[in-house]
């Protein structure tokens, strides 16, 4: 008998990516007592660069880890890693790029696949 664990793998894949995504957006929020330390990568003013950082690094991995809306989730959470690898380290060689850009692949497959019906979208 063949067995599909297509659900177990979205779990693993969300539980995974957005807990460990968590550990590079929770430092972020002590950040919020002084905005302007934060950089200013898109051109938005560094209090509105920090709000987006920590909706992509830590309300959006939080709502990917239990599978809440998790299309939409993963969109913010994958433009963060965009900007990550391709504004931040533009200049940067590829081995610095590799962590965002395995956070940006991971959150597009979210966004295509979906949570799993181990989740509470169930979908």
């Amino acid at each position: 008998m063949k067995k599909n664990f297509n659900d177990l793998a979205l779990l693993i894949l969300r539980v995974g990516f957005g807990g460990f995504m968590l550990t590079h957006g929770i430092p972020k929020i002590s950040m919020l007592s002084n905005p302007s330390d934060f950089g200013d990568p898109i051109g938005v003013g560094p209090t509105m660069s920090l709000i987006l950082a920590l909706i992509g690094e830590v309300v959006a991995p939080i709502m990917l880890i239990i599978g809440f809306k998790t299309k939409w989730a993963a969109i913010p959470a994958a433009i963060t890693m965009f900007v990550a690898a391709f504004i931040i380290h533009a200049k940067d060689d590829l081995a610095t790029k590799e962590h965002a850009l395995l956070f940006f692949i991971s959150f597009v497959v979210m966004f295509l696949a979906g949570a799993g019906k181990y989740s509470v979208d169930k979908a």
